[in-house]
């Protein structure tokens, strides 16, 4: 622009920038002419080699490369430190990046089957809290991230929430177990909806009779669930909620976190609610996080998305192992038995909880409008992985028989993930074994 040089080169200032990241044709024509004063500089430019692939987790930096987004800014000072000084070690990330791809891939695939508006994948070690693998569709090329739109670089899976319907289920399971007010042939009665503060919860299958406390589970009750959060208090539930981690602002290395949107109120109608999943919006990374308690045998571990190499895993005992376990087993029976059973893959016994919710809009809340999502863990004997799929309304096919809820789209598409990750995790196919001693003492083996 030629008014622009003009005015750059005549405000009196020792130095300008006329053009930054020039290619080398253009750095050879603008020598060629031979121009006094003009001179070229060498900067680092940071390329992105695998373009879209775990785009939010890397995030993207401004032309002085500094951290815009994602690690690139969560870790700005050190990465910054490690390129100019070699004064640090390299940054490795947690990220298995052939995991990363298959849980990207399937994602696309599932967004594209049920036409959704977006989508979420998280592949977390139960045990050390390191993220697999970390995806939110749409996603960006951070080689040219203004190419996108706000919605592309938006990442779904740590920074949006959304209340998450009957994967809450587990976590109401456990508290009651934890907490004694519940054993697992513990009845509810389910027979006619639940009437409470002006309010009616109701079954989506309901199966009108009494449901013993993993009916409840495989069967997906609301009102068993409520009625055991009533068993449990408006206090205890709430305190093992906070245990869990789900009512406070989880800890990762970049800076897109979000915090829960808890009720203003908390009283019994709230926890009811709560209970299966309704009134307590968390992100998928939170939901994660608390379902890796359960799977590794009681532990609340932090989830990270650096390599732990010699750090020790912070691990923090917030559920007794039985009751791990036993919701564990809960959890393998939804899939053998229950409304997860599309997730099943033959030698790596997945245990998961389907999740369907309704997203809230004006007047209340929208039933053409679902957020579906499906927990799991895998192998249910002794569970290393979780992998958790969300999709943001997802559309009934002619394959799902008009239905759009969570076994029939969430669920298929973790099994398609577990299938294509867990030998590259190197998990290897086991022979399905006898349910925990506490489903055989209780006599729920068929």
């Amino acid at each position: 622009n030629r008014e622009k040089l003009i005015s750059q080169l005549t405000s009196g200032r020792a130095f300008q920038w006329i053009k930054r990241q020039l290619g080398p044709r253009q750095q050879a024509a603008v020598h060629a002419l031979g121009l006094p004063g003009i001179a070229f500089k060498r900067e680092p430019k940071r390329v992105y080699p695998k373009a879209m692939s775990a785009a939010h987790v890397l995030g993207y930096v401004d032309m002085d490369n500094t951290g815009i987004a994602g690690i690139e800014r969560g870790l700005d000072d050190l990465i910054r430190q490690t390129d100019d000084y070699n004064e640090a070690s390299p940054v490795v990330l947690s990220l298995d990046m052939g995991v990363q791809h298959a849980v990207e891939e399937e994602l696309a695939r599932a967004m594209e089957t049920f036409s959704a508006k977006s989508a979420a994948g998280i592949v977390l070690d139960v045990h050390t809290g390191e993220v697999r693998a970390l995806a939110s569709l749409p996603d960006y090329d951070p080689n040219a991230p203004m190419a996108s739109d706000d919605k592309s670089r938006f990442n779904t899976a740590t920074r949006a929430v959304y209340e998450m319907g009957s994967t809450f289920k587990v976590f109401t399971a456990a508290i009651a177990l934890d907490a004694g007010v519940a054993t697992l042939t513990s009845r509810y009665d389910a027979r006619q909806p639940l009437k409470v503060s002006g309010h009616t919860i109701h079954d989506y299958h309901a199966e009108e009779r009494w449901l013993t406390v993993p009916e409840v589970v495989m069967h997906s009750s609301n009102i068993g669930t409520a009625k055991m959060a009533m068993d449990i208090g408006v206090a205890q539930h709430k305190e093992y909620l906070a245990r869990l981690g789900l009512l406070d602002r989880p800890e990762l290395e970049i800076p897109e976190v979000a915090q829960p949107l808890k009720p203003r109120q908390w009283h019994e109608v709230e926890t009811m609610t709560i209970s299966f999943g309704h009134g307590l919006a968390v992100s998928p990374l939170q939901l994660a996080a608390a379902g890796s308690a359960i799977a590794n045998g009681g532990f609340k571990v932090s989830p990270t998305l650096l390599a732990m190499r010699d750090r020790e895993p912070k691990r923090e005992r917030v559920l007794d192992t039985r009751t791990a376990n036993d919701v564990v087993d809960l959890m393998r029976m939804v899939v053998s038995e229950g409304t997860g059973s599309k997730a099943d893959v033959p030698g790596y016994e997945v245990a998961g909880k389907t999740g369907t919710a309704e997203k809230p809009g004006r007047g209340g809340y929208r039933k053409d409008r679902l957020i579906t999502s499906f927990l799991s863990v895998f192998p249910a004997s002794a569970p290393e992985y979780l992998v958790l799929v969300l999709l943001d309304e997802p559309q009934a096919t002619k394959d799902t028989y008009g239905y759009a809820t969570a076994g029939w789209n969430a669920a298929p598409t973790a099994g398609n993930v577990i299938r294509r990750v867990a030998p590259i995790l190197g998990v290897s196919p086991v022979k399905t074994r006898m349910p925990g001693p506490a489903i055989v003492e209780a006599g729920l083996v068929r």
